[in-house]
C-alpha cells in the first residue's frame, strides 16, 4: 500500500474514533441506522440510469445476469444444431472488447470463443500488445454456431444482437475491435468492404469501434498482419490516452 494512502486511512480512522468517543461522552451509545434501500433494478442497455438530479434509478446488469437470461436459448433456429452456447470470456470490467462473427467447430465444442488456430493467433496479437485474455473481453455477434460455419442470417442476428448490446452495457469498455467482415458490417450496418473499413474509427452503441481483419483471414493472408498491427497500435494509443485522462 502506498505511504500516502496508508496515512490517509490512518487519519480517517482517527477521525472516526474521535467522533465515536464524543458521542459516547454525550451519552449516545447506539447509533440508529436507516434501513437499507431495496436493490435497484437493472438498467436497460440504452438507459443511463440516473435522473436529472443525479439520483440512481437503476444499476448495471451483470454478465452473470445476462447469461442467465440467455439460458438454454431457443430464440432462433441455430439452437437446433449447436452443441454449446458461446457467451463470451474475459474481464467483466475490460477496457477493450473484441467482437467476432460466430463460434466455429472448436468453440462450439468447448463453449469458449476463439480457441482454434485463429484464436491462438489472436492470443499472440494480444501478447504483442502487452495484454492477455484475462484483461480484455472476447465475444461474438452470434452465440451459436451456424451450420457449416455459414454467415448468420438476419433473423438470427436480430435474435442475438440484443445480448451483445447488453454485454457491452454491462462491461462499458472504452474500445471495441470488430474482427472481420461480418462482425464489422453487422455492427456498423455498412456493407463497405472490410479492406476499406479497417483502421477507420467508428462507433457502436456510443463506444469507439475499430474494424480490422479477422485472425482467420490472417492465417490465409499473412501479409495482412502488418495492417492489423497498425490497427492495434491505434487501439493502444487510445487506451493510453484514456489512462492519461483518468
Amino acid at each position: 500500500m502506498p505511504d500516502q494512502l496508508r496515512n490517509d486511512l490512518r487519519e480517517a480512522l482517527a477521525q472516526v474514533r474521535s467522533l465515536l468517543e464524543d458521542l459516547q461522552l454525550r451519552g449516545l451509545s447506539d447509533v440508529p441506522l436507516p434501513p437499507l434501500p431495496p436493490e435497484l433494478p437493472a438498467c436497460p442497455s440504452h438507459v443511463l440510469g440516473v435522473d436529472e438530479g443525479g439520483t440512481a434509478l437503476c444499476r448495471r446488469e451483470t454478465l452473470e445476469e445476462i447469461q442467465a437470461d440467455l439460458g438454454d436459448c431457443r430464440r432462433c433456429p441455430l439452437c437446433q444444431g449447436r452443441k454449446t452456447i458461446v457467451f463470451g470470456v474475459g474481464n467483466p470490467n475490460a477496457r477493450l472488447v473484441f467482437v467476432g462473427e460466430a463460434p466455429g467447430r472448436e468453440e462450439d465444442e468447448r463453449g469458449v470463443p476463439f480457441v482454434g488456430e485463429a484464436g491462438r493467433l489472436l492470443d499472440r496479437i494480444l501478447a504483442a500488445m502487452g495484454l492477455s485474455r484475462d484483461e480484455v473481453y472476447i465475444c461474438n455477434v452470434e452465440k451459436c454456431r451456424p451450420p457449416n460455419n455459414r454467415d448468420p442470417l438476419p433473423a438470427e442476428v436480430a435474435a442475438c444482437e440484443p445480448f451483445l448490446q447488453r454485454q457491452l452495457a454491462a462491461i462499458r469498455p472504452r474500445i471495441i475491435v470488430a474482427l472481420g467482415t461480418f462482425a464489422t458490417q453487422t455492427l456498423l450496418q455498412d456493407q463497405t468492404p472490410i479492406s476499406r473499413l479497417r483502421g477507420e474509427w467508428r462507433e457502436y452503441q456510443g463506444i469507439p469501434l475499430l474494424p480490422t481483419y479477422h485472425p482467420a483471414y490472417l492465417l490465409r493472408n499473412p501479409a495482412a498482419k502488418r495492417e492489423v498491427w497498425e490497427d492495434m497500435k491505434q487501439v493502444l494509443r487510445r487506451l493510453q490516452e484514456g489512462n492519461s485522462h483518468s
